[in-house]
């Protein structure tokens, strides 16, 4: 019914925004990615939105980028998900990562995210497996071209580096490495 607002930005109160368009003040409850873009108070801002109607509430949720509200439409479909906790999850980890995690079947990486435990994250992992990475184009998933670099990526996680060292690490590698090689050629980068 909203699918976007442009107004005046008047109240920036984490995770809430108020935003008036011609006189009606507009309660928009946004993720932390899109809260720390916003401009300062009084400037013109425009969120794309998503509008949810519930028997007790009727609650708006805005977004920055198209890729954002995407990613929300499709979280909120896992049962059990519910737009506090997709907002959690935006809010907690970039789209890209989260794609990448799906990508992956990385439980670990969902549960640091706060309100995600063990059992919500392997639904997540299980319901987003092929639909998120499809929903959310040129992101992460399309990083890990193939079993290769997936296991090298495991094998440097496993060794205690971070997602971000991984990563990088991985993207230096040559597109057709074999498993051995790329963990050898990562580990070589990440000593420098």
């Amino acid at each position: 019914m909203i699918g976007k607002l442009t107004g005046s930005l008047l109240e920036k109160n984490p995770p809430q925004v108020l935003v008036d368009c011609h006189g009606v003040g507009y309660e928009v409850q946004v993720p932390m990615s899109t809260f720390y873009n916003l401009p300062a108070l009084g400037e013109q801002v425009s969120l794309l939105t998503h509008f949810i109607v519930r028997e007790d509430a009727q609650l708006l949720y805005g977004f920055a980028t198209a890729q954002e509200r995407q990613t929300f439409r499709e979280l909120i479909k896992v049962s059990g998900i519910g737009p506090r906790m997709a907002l959690s999850l935006l809010s907690g980890m970039t789209i890209e990562d989260l794609v990448q995690a799906i990508a992956l079947q990385e439980v670990g990486r969902l549960v640091k995210v706060p309100g995600i435990g063990k059992k919500t994250a392997e639904r997540l992992l299980l319901e987003l497996k092929g639909k998120l990475g499809d929903a959310v184009v040129g992101t992460a998933a399309a990083q890990v071209q193939n079993d290769a670099q997936s296991d090298i990526l495991q094998a440097l996680l496993a060794l205690g580096y971070s997602d971000k060292e991984a990563a990088a690490s991985l993207k230096a590698l040559p597109a057709d490495v074999g498993v051995s090689e790329g963990i050898k050629l990562a580990l070589k980068a990440l000593a420098k």
